[in-house]
């Protein structure tokens, strides 16, 4: 429990990591991937998307100047005869319907220019995160919750979209709209219209980041809901045959339905706390606009401000007051996109705990031998596994490695595999130790079947291609021929288009372990790890599959980790474990002879055997 817990704080960093960085770092985590050192195309789109967009802004500031002239000319206050000023108010009117035209075709003709910065962007981080995980170590993936995961990076994407567009589009947009129309009101008014601008600009700002920073933990409340009820249905639906056989469908909706109530209340607070926001943000808004046309209904009864004057001042502070409505939502979705972002780097800055030493050298085979030289390992310090192993597998010969559950079998598969390094000795590779060549390069050379055959919900002919995606038709089908599984797969109705269901539950257990062992013939490798391959099948079906393996593991060295000792008396040498230890070590006869551990476990077997039968 110990370890769990441990393992557990593992996965759980990235959504820590939420509270421990800052905008700024999560920011700049993001500008390399909207301005690439090496991109010139990706950099001249942004520059490109920049200047339409100030373009735009000098337009949409521009636009109350036609709007007031057009008024004036209606209202009699511009002194020209009848038919100039006839002719002057349609030709203001087709400039201000032009320039609301122009800022709309260039707002568009940015985002078009743009979009493909924005989903290289996305695409770009969305590789890099499944690379990264699928690069993490086991100790994390054994300890991850699927559910969250997924929740984790479909947000983070999200939140990186959004920033994307409106820090980009939205913010910088409406500060250079505020300057621009600041200059505008100062020259073409009095202070008192940037007073008021100003002081609505800054209340508004105020009020919503303050409220803001109290609904985030509401929100986040909300999110930590969600995810736990995600990651249940998920959870639930995985482990689907489980649930059946323990009848406990009403036990999963119930688990479902009371993280839903967490959600359900935080959602309820959410929505109410936006409710109070949004109308504290329409009162100050309201406010700025009516003090501003006060001031212009003042000097329009003074004359100092024509009629075209005072629709202008209205003009301005609704494109104000407008884009300042959006920062209310652009802010609060800023503040809740970095905080999605940063559990997604979060777990991009996840250190796979087994990886590459630098300049490391690809495994050479030759030989394919085996040599384990006092090996130590444990999971945790409290609790050693591996006490001491000295073990040697020479090319071609075929290893068993058996013992009670606990003795540290499967461990030593692990760690030929790579899946995690051993704590003391050493484990070569035709004496090149696998912690110095690259992982990539290692399990390329070494062939896994699992006691738990687990198939992607595709074809069949895709899961026996994964052990070699270039493999052509008829490389799969000898694969599947010396599997024993090509007849059964021709007896099906589409054949090897077949589609297997999730983790391959559509097939019977030897069914999927003759794929299995078909994909890992079409892999090829010269060294074979037989990880309790036929443990979970019946002896009649243990017996053919059997028949298989010893097929696939000619000219290969093999380690074969085993519970029934029936499969590995052919066994070149049987390694007996016990307490992380070497107790016995022998042929099955010589083993017999000796008349220790072996042979008291392999009467156990034998009686047992008997009894079922």
């Amino acid at each position: 429990m110990r370890e769990r817990s441990r393992l557990g704080s593992i996965g759980d960093t990235a959504a820590e990591s939420a509270t421990d960085a800052s905008p700024g770092q999560v920011i700049r985590k993001v500008i390399p991937y909207f301005w690439p050192r090496d991109n010139t195309e990706v950099k001249v789109r942004v520059i490109a998307a920049i200047t339409i967009l100030v373009m735009a802004k000098m337009i949409a500031v521009a636009t109350p100047f036609f709007y007031k002239s057009v008024v004036d000319k209606l209202t009699g206050t511009d002194p020209s005869s009848s038919w100039l000023l006839a002719i002057g108010a349609i030709g203001l009117t087709v400039a201000y319907g032009m320039s609301r035209l122009m800022n709309v075709l260039f707002q568009q003709l940015r985002d078009v220019i743009f979009v493909n910065v924005a989903q290289g962007a996305l695409r770009s981080l969305s590789l890099e995160t499944m690379t990264h995980i699928h690069q993490l170590s086991m100790r994390y993936h054994i300890s991850r919750k699927t559910g969250g995961l997924s929740r984790t990076i479909e947000r983070g994407i999200k939140g990186v979209e959004f920033l994307l567009r409106f820090m980009l589009f939205n913010i910088g947009p409406l500060i250079l709209e505020l300057l621009m129309i600041s200059v505008v009101l100062a020259t073409f008014f009095d202070a008192w219209y940037l007073l008021v601008i100003g002081i609505t600009v800054v209340s508004y700002v105020w009020f919503t980041t303050t409220v803001t920073q109290w609904r985030l933990k509401i929100r986040k409340d909300m999110n930590d809901k969600d995810r736990d009820a995600n990651q249940k249905a998920i959870d639930g639906l995985l482990n689907f045959e489980t649930v059946k056989y323990f009848n406990a469908q009403q036990l999963e909706v119930e688990r479902y339905d009371q993280s839903m109530q967490g959600y359900e209340k935080a959602a309820v607070k959410t929505i109410r706390s936006l409710a109070w926001l949004n109308f504290g943000q329409a009162l100050i808004i309201n406010a700025g606009l009516v003090a501003a046309l006060i001031l212009a209904a003042r000097d329009v009864s003074s004359g100092a401000l024509t009629v075209g004057g005072f629709v202008m001042v209205n003009a301005y502070m609704m494109q104000v007051m407008q884009p300042l409505g959006l920062l209310g939502f652009v802010y609060r979705e800023i503040r809740q996109s970095l905080i999605d972002m940063a559990e997604m780097f979060g777990l991009l800055g996840q250190t796979p705990e087994v990886r590459d030493k630098a300049q490391a050298p690809a495994l050479k085979v030759s030989n394919a031998t085996i040599r384990l030289t006092d090996i130590h390992f444990s999971y945790e310090a409290q609790r050693p596994i591996l006490q001491g192993i000295n073990l040697t597998v020479e090319g071609g010969q075929s290893v068993a490695i058996v013992g009670a559950s606990g003795s540290g079998k499967s461990t030593i598969g692990r760690l030929l595999f790579r899946f995690y390094d051993v704590t003391g000795g050493a484990l070569s590779i035709d004496d090149q130790d696998v912690r110095e060549v690259t992982l990539d390069s290692l399990q390329k050379m070494i062939g896994v079947v699992p006691q738990d055959t687990v198939l992607f919900n595709d074809s069949i002919f895709y899961n026996i291609s994964y052990g070699d995606p270039s493999a052509t038709v008829e490389q799969v089908q000898a694969a599947a021929k010396a599997a024993s599984v090509h007849d059964f797969i021709m007896q099906l109705p589409d054949g090897y288009n077949t589609k297997v269901g999730e983790r391959g539950l559509k097939l019977s257990g030897g069914e999927k372990q003759r794929v299995g062992i078909a994909r890992t013939i079409l892999k090829d490798a010269p060294i074979l790890l037989l990880d309790e391959a036929t443990s979970a099948l019946d002896t009649k079906t243990e017996r053919e599959i059997q028949q298989s393996l010893q097929q696939m593991g000619r000219d290969k060295t093999v380690i074969i980790i085993a519970h029934r000792l029936s499969t590995v008396v052919d066994a070149d040498q049987i390694v007996v474990l016990d307490k992380g230890k070497i107790l016995e070590q022998g042929t099955h006869q010589a083993l017999m002879q000796l008349n220790g551990r072996y042979a008291q476990m392999w009467q156990a077997q034998l009686e047992y055997s008997d009894a079922v039968d």
